[in-house]
């Protein structure tokens, strides 16, 4: 029995350690403005999380309504400027899947942290995001341009949360905003796993 629980979590560890390409095609060059705005919305590893990040600030209220999406873009920022600067982070993928278990898991149990914990946990899973973005920049291209787009479409994608959010839509039952983070969190098992 020992030795199938040892077997059992060697291959979790080694499945979880894989780094699928999982958000992107690497179809043409990402040089321009447009191309980094376009990055985050072609994968859906990125548009779960930062919508989540959007709806959990919502949800939650108060100061985490920008406190969340601000550290979560901030943070983006520095993990862009890694990527950018082709600075190796580990398990890259495997960290943008986990936010999305995560983010997901706190919107559906409607966690409520202190704004500055709540900054912090989105910071942390902001770095891995930010530096899928700016891993994917050519070379010779430029990056204040590129880095703009990809932070100005998670802003419009946390906005887009927090609009759907039951505090800025009364009559959205909270149990649809739970349901979706259930599903959100669903969607990033699915992505650790596949």
């Amino acid at each position: 029995m020992p030795n199938r629980i040892a077997r059992l979590a060697t291959l979790g560890v080694l499945a979880l350690s894989a780094s699928p390409a999982l958000a992107h095609t690497g179809a043409g060059a990402a040089v321009s403005f447009m191309d980094g705005f376009g990055h985050p919305l072609g994968g859906l590893d990125h548009v779960l999380a930062m919508v989540c990040v959007g709806l959990w600030a919502g949800f939650t209220g108060g100061r985490a309504t920008w406190a969340y999406p601000l550290a979560f873009i901030a943070f983006m920022a520095v993990g862009g400027l890694l990527g950018i600067a082709d600075i190796g982070l580990p398990a890259v993928e495997t960290g943008i899947a986990l936010s999305v278990v995560v983010l997901g898991a706190a919107l559906a149990f409607g966690l409520k942290l202190p704004a500055a914990l709540g900054a912090a946990l989105v910071a942390a899973f902001a770095v891995f995001h930010g530096h899928a973005h700016g891993a994917e920049m050519a070379a010779g291209a430029n990056a204040a341009g590129y880095a703009a787009g990809f932070m100005v479409a998670t802003g419009l994608l946390h906005g887009l949360g927090i609009a759907l959010s039951p505090r800025a839509l009364p009559r959205l039952p909270v149990v649809a905003a739970r349901a979706a983070g259930g599903a959100v969190a669903l969607a990033g098992i699915s992505l650790l796993v596949l």
